[in-house]
């Protein structure tokens, strides 16, 4: 089996990870660490990592003032709860970047939202919705 973990640079490790706890349905709870934290599924598969940007001598997580935040990387997930995850979603953010539509190429329902640090986070339902 082989897994990819996204480790993603932003600004407060305890908000984006309460975000996306909250957008994915997840009880509330804190990371590992101030600088580092992994989103975990129920099964115990990593969805996503947050680092603090400087923290430590990671070349592409030194500031956000280096490069674009989001510029070349779109944060996809699938998920199996998609009339809920768009209600978290709605309650996340003041507008969604994309409203609910059907994708024709995977035939899934997908919408759009930026996260606390302008990631654009696409999220697909599991089935044919």
């Amino acid at each position: 089996m082989k897994r990819t973990w996204a480790i993603v640079g932003v600004a407060d490790v305890a908000r984006s990870f309460s975000w996306y706890q909250t957008l994915f349905g997840q009880p509330l709870t804190g990371p590992a660490h101030e600088y580092f934290g992994q989103i975990v599924d129920d099964d115990g598969t990593v969805l996503l990592c947050l680092h603090q940007w400087g923290s430590h001598d990671h070349p592409t997580l030194t500031s956000p003032a280096q490069a674009q935040p989001g510029n070349g990387l779109l944060l996809f997930f699938r998920v199996d709860d998609f009339d809920a995850s768009l209600a978290r979603a709605r309650s996340l953010v003041g507008a969604l970047a994309e409203e609910p539509a059907l994708n024709p190429g995977t035939g899934t329902m997908e919408f759009a939202l930026r996260d606390p640090d302008g990631y654009y986070v696409m999220v697909s339902a599991w089935t044919k919705h």
